[in-house]
């Protein structure tokens, strides 16, 4: 038996491959699909069987893609109810339902509760007697479980994460009843997915040791167990309702990676003279010192794509500011969340071309707590606090609003424009997405708070606790 996992960083979300006499499988694939045709040649398998947990929220899906591309038999969640039926062909599985991979059994898991439709994968290698280890998805990470509340929070469906949660109690105590104690658990994702709130970064675990130190499994009271699983989650990004849509109804088919074409100076300055989004890729620091006004800074690293779903539209072209050896990154990144094929990108001359013909750019002013704390005292400011509603909670500035990054776009008319803002968030980063955000929606006098949240805390000036005013 082979088993490989892939994991991508800007996601934290895990596939694996598994394989067997010539055959393999692969679960919750991404929709780059190369790595999974390079593994299957490295190791002499081909790829007969592509499945899913779910349908995803925070990733396009590359299991129709893969199928496309290797002939694969397609199997997906035929759970779930008319609602969360997929749109497009495929075998559909149901709980109890089993399929072999060459000699490896794989036996078909309902296990509702972060989704209605999502489905586990039970595996029992080849002359064993018991199961190995199970694909959970997104119903049990390593130190966490699955949120039940995306269908409400992130696809706007009232009243489904109540019931969501009990479903998912429910799930956890057959589970429990049902998989011996020494199954290996693979999980769906790692630490930062917005799919929970406390995933660890260690990869795999078993099933014994969640029972005894995931707090999720120690729960023996449904209610008890309900009301800790929906507190505390992080705002999901406004572009979940987004890949809820596409994943059901079926993701376009990219084919092979094609990269934009490369636009000069003179192009990017009829592009944002037309009015065009101007996504740049560079850190953020770089954006602070010297930019094009208007355009949005989504600096290429870990949350790049968590950021640039949060703020970019998926209804208009967008174009990039991007370093030459990054464009293939930036736009896999993209392609990953559905935001397919930018228009076109400039490399980061094209901004020192821009400052020189307009003789002026666009700089990243910062305010002291000290200048912030006498200007929201005297109400000369407002305070804009990006985190989540969570950190907010446990520790803010007083007076301050909390729009979480994820959610701001959706939120902008309920910040001022007659008086200025001053944004921040831990400690800068979710702060400078925003406030390009901000300024490129004509909000012209924004300022970044000196050392957000985590100066302002060390520095002793005064805060406030709880949730009662996070919606501002």
């Amino acid at each position: 038996m082979i088993l490989k996992r892939f994991y991508d960083d800007k996601l934290a979300q895990a596939s694996w491959l598994v394989g067997c006499s010539g055959q393999a499988l692969v679960v919750d694939p991404a929709r780059d699909v190369e790595p999974y045709l390079r593994a299957a040649e490295e190791e002499r398998v081909k790829i007969t069987h592509v499945t899913e947990t779910h349908i995803h929220a925070d990733f396009v899906s590359g299991a129709r893609e893969l199928a496309e591309r290797t002939g694969a038999r397609l199997l997906l969640s035929g759970e779930g109810g008319a609602d969360w039926s997929y749109g497009y062909d495929a075998t559909l599985l149901h709980d109890g339902d089993r399929f072999e991979i060459g000699n490896v059994r794989v036996q078909v898991m309902h296990t509702p509760g972060h989704t209605p439709e999502h489905l586990s994968f039970v595996v029992t290698d080849s002359g064993a007697d018991a199961p190995m280890g199970v694909f959970t998805g997104d119903f049990v990470f390593v130190g966490d479980v699955g949120r039940p509340d995306l269908l409400e929070r992130a696809a706007n469906l009232a009243g489904t994460m109540e019931a969501g949660a009990r479903t998912l109690f429910r799930s956890l105590r057959r589970f429990k009843a049902e998989v011996p104690d020494f199954v290996q658990l693979w999980p769906g994702h790692g630490a930062g997915s917005a799919c929970g709130k406390a995933l660890s970064a260690i990869p795999t675990s078993t099933l014994g040791y969640e029972t005894r130190f995931n707090w999720a499994l120690q729960h023996t009271d449904e209610d008890a167990f309900a009301a800790e699983v929906l507190a505390g989650q992080p705002e999901p990004p406004m572009y979940f309702a987004q890949m809820k849509r596409i994943n059901r109804d079926g993701p376009p088919l990219l084919g092979e990676h094609r990269r934009p074409p490369r636009l000069s100076a003179e192009k990017v300055d009829e592009l944002l003279a037309a009015g065009a989004t101007l996504v740049d890729t560079r850190p953020a620091a770089e954006w602070a010192r010297q930019h094009i006004p208007g355009t949005l800074s989504v600096p290429l690293g870990k949350s790049f794509a968590t950021w640039a779903g949060s703020v970019l539209p998926y209804d208009q072209p967008f174009y990039l500011v991007a370093e030459e050896s990054h464009v293939d990154e930036a736009v896999r990144a993209l392609a990953a969340i559905g935001l397919d094929a930018p228009g076109g990108y400039g490399t980061p001359d094209v901004v020192d071309a821009w400052a020189d013909k307009h003789r002026a750019a666009g700089i990243l002013h910062r305010v002291t707590p000290a200048e912030a704390d006498e200007r929201r005292a005297q109400g000369l400011a407002e305070v804009v606090d990006v985190r989540n509603g969570s950190e907010w909670a446990a520790g803010h500035i007083p007076g301050s609003r909390n729009v979480p990054l994820g959610r701001l776009a959706g939120r902008l008319s309920e910040l001022p424009r007659d008086r200025p803002l001053i944004v921040h968030c831990q400690s800068g980063a979710r702060a400078g997405v925003a406030i390009s955000l901000l300024r490129a929606r004509g909000f012209t006098d924004v300022h970044h708070l000196q050392g957000d949240w985590a100066e302002w805390s060390r520095s002793g000036r005064p805060s406030a606790v709880g949730d009662t005013a996070s919606a501002g």
